[in-house]
């Protein structure tokens, strides 16, 4: 019986050691997770990484020449954007395989899988707590006058 128990254990552990040696890939690849996007005109490239940060931006050297500064800013922002869009697409391409199958990878890196929106919102303001009148100094001229006819 012992026998049993000691198999059963190994076999606990193996398993174990199996999704660590799982999870850690999946990290790893995530970690690796690096995208570029080139605008359409070719002057800006944007580069993110895991998790959407921006990590390298490019501009071209005709880059203010084509562009007021207003519009090389959008395009900054829109490349940036695109960038983000493809890396979030890679990260739920690694993370799908192990997740359980009914699981959304996307919902799950917004953090809202399995989650209600009621369940998401942030909880309500405390109430305020009420000022007692002799802690309220507003309502008084000066408090400090206060204190000179006490002594």
């Amino acid at each position: 019986m012992t026998t049993d128990h000691r198999a059963q254990v190994e076999e606990l552990l193996a398993d174990y050691r199996r999704s660590r040696d799982q999870l850690a890939s999946v990290q790893r690849d995530l970690a690796a997770i690096t995208v570029s996007v080139t605008s359409e005109d070719g002057t800006v490239t944007a580069t993110v990484g895991s998790g959407g940060a921006l990590t390298g931006l490019r501009l071209a050297d005709n880059a203010y020449r084509a562009h007021r500064p207003d519009r090389l800013a959008e395009l900054v922002l829109r490349t940036t954007e695109a960038a983000v869009a493809k890396a979030a697409e890679r990260t739920y391409r690694t993370l799908a395989p192990v997740l359980p199958a009914d699981t959304d990878p996307a919902a799950l890196v917004r953090g809202t899988a399995d989650l209600k929106p009621e369940e998401i919102a942030p909880p309500p303001p405390a109430p305020r707590r009420p000022v007692a009148d002799d802690e309220d100094f507003g309502l008084r001229d000066s408090w400090l006058d206060d204190m000179g006819r006490t002594r």
